[in-house]
């Protein structure tokens, strides 16, 4: 006879540390101080690296100063251009996020709080490395001097729509700046990143792939078949995980972030793995550097969790206050990636105030004029691409009911 179970069991439902109207608490995190993680050789081997799975790579100190073997000793140009990149961004994601509000398009998502990942990265690479972004990666287009006009013709959907009304907005695709199509089904442009890294391998090109996931995505199958073929075939691919602490309305621990680090995900499949303070721009900065010379050297992928924290709602459908104490994006122990980079130009004798006031400025005039620019062609509803274009590209070679179609509709 089989002995029945002493204890009833139970079945548990991990629990953020707060809800509305909770205190905020992020007493439970443990991060390292800055410059304490030790940067490893590019040659090291994956199970040789482990702890930096769980450590967190950190770079500026609470003063703003650059500390620690993670240092990449930026010049200061760099910086304010990495800085500025990151200003603009947040001013273009402020009037869009209005721009919904006054009816002008249907749906926006911002990156506020996680400028830096994108941005860093965008000025690393070169163009013909090819991305493959989630869509807060805004910043990787805005760095690389994308018009921000034609970013706009896109998410209005309007008759300059770069994507020919093909997409959600948002969704943009820019082949020449290195950025794939943005895909809305989760999950899905980490194969494609492993795919395209692996054809340019085989070829024999020099070119390298990176691609952006969040941490809620990782429960989708699609991340695991990608780590699976990135590690056996070492494909040159750079695999960042932005653990921004929430999906839409759940927090990082459905997917698994309570029992362990996202980066920890890589020791499994025989991968690297780095754990960086994604609000900190050098630290961002020098390990996609790391990274990026592992995959062009034929050492093959790095997983890369970029700790950071999204200070605003998912997208225009979502309320945080519904799920998330009120405060708790003031209250991120990682600060603002913007002010902290700000910080340390002033505390190195490069930036002031003053700088800060007239790039801000800066940035809402470009921003403001872009706008003028698309908005004189249209926002949704008043202008869109032409009827042709939908039986554009569908076929290498013209199918004859895509001629059928086109003559009964007269275009």
């Amino acid at each position: 006879m089989k002995k029945p179970n002493t204890q009833a069991l139970s079945l548990r439902v991990p629990e953020p540390s707060g809800r509305p109207g909770d205190p905020t608490d992020f007493s439970h995190l443990k991060l390292d101080p800055a410059g304490a993680v030790e940067r490893p050789e590019v040659s090291t081997k994956p199970f040789d690296m482990r702890d930096h799975a769980f450590r967190l790579v950190r770079v500026l100190d609470e003063e703003g100063k650059a500390v620690g073997p993670w240092n990449p000793k930026l010049d200061p140009e760099t910086l304010r251009r990495g800085l500025k990149a990151m200003i603009l961004t947040r001013a273009f994601d402020d009037r869009m996020h209005r721009a919904h509000r006054q009816g002008k398009t249907s749906f926006y998502m911002k990156c506020t709080g996680e400028e830096a990942i994108a941005v860093a990265q965008g000025m690393i690479l070169s163009r013909e490395d090819m991305g493959f972004p989630t869509y807060r990666q805004q910043g990787l287009l805005i760095a690389r001097g994308y018009p921000l006009a034609t970013m706009m013709n896109q998410i209005y959907s309007n008759a300059e729509d770069p994507i020919k009304g093909r997409q959600l907005p948002i969704m943009y695709s820019a082949k020449d700046y290195g950025f794939f199509t943005i895909s809305g089904n989760l999950g899905t442009q980490v194969p494609q990143a492993v795919g395209w890294a692996m054809a340019s391998a085989y070829k024999g090109d020099d070119k390298i792939a990176i691609t952006w996931i969040g941490d809620g995505a990782t429960a989708e199958g699609d991340f695991h078949n990608a780590l699976t073929f990135a590690s056996v075939y070492r494909a040159p691919v750079i695999l960042n995980i932005v653990n921004n602490q929430w999906a839409i309305s759940s927090f990082m621990g459905i997917a698994g972030g309570l029992e362990t680090t996202f980066a920890s995900k890589a020791i499994g499949y025989g991968l690297p793995a780095l754990r960086v303070d994604g609000n900190d721009f050098l630290a961002v900065w020098a390990a996609t550097q790391w990274a990026e010379e592992r995959a062009r050297s034929n050492q093959g992928a790095t997983v890369i969790e970029m700790f950071t924290y999204r200070g605003a709602p998912h997208s225009t459908s979502d309320d945080p206050s519904r799920y998330r104490p009120a405060d708790e994006a003031d209250k991120w122990p990682l600060g603002d990636p913007v002010m902290r980079l700000k910080q340390h130009l002033i505390a190195i004798g490069e930036w002031s105030d003053d700088q800060q006031t007239a790039a801000e400025a800066d940035a809402v005039d470009q921003v403001r004029a872009a706008g003028k620019e698309s908005e004189a062609i249209g926002t949704l509803g008043q202008s869109r691409p032409s009827v042709k274009t939908m039986f554009e590209e569908v076929y290498a070679t013209e199918d004859w009911r895509i001629t059928e179609q086109r003559r009964e509709v007269g275009v």
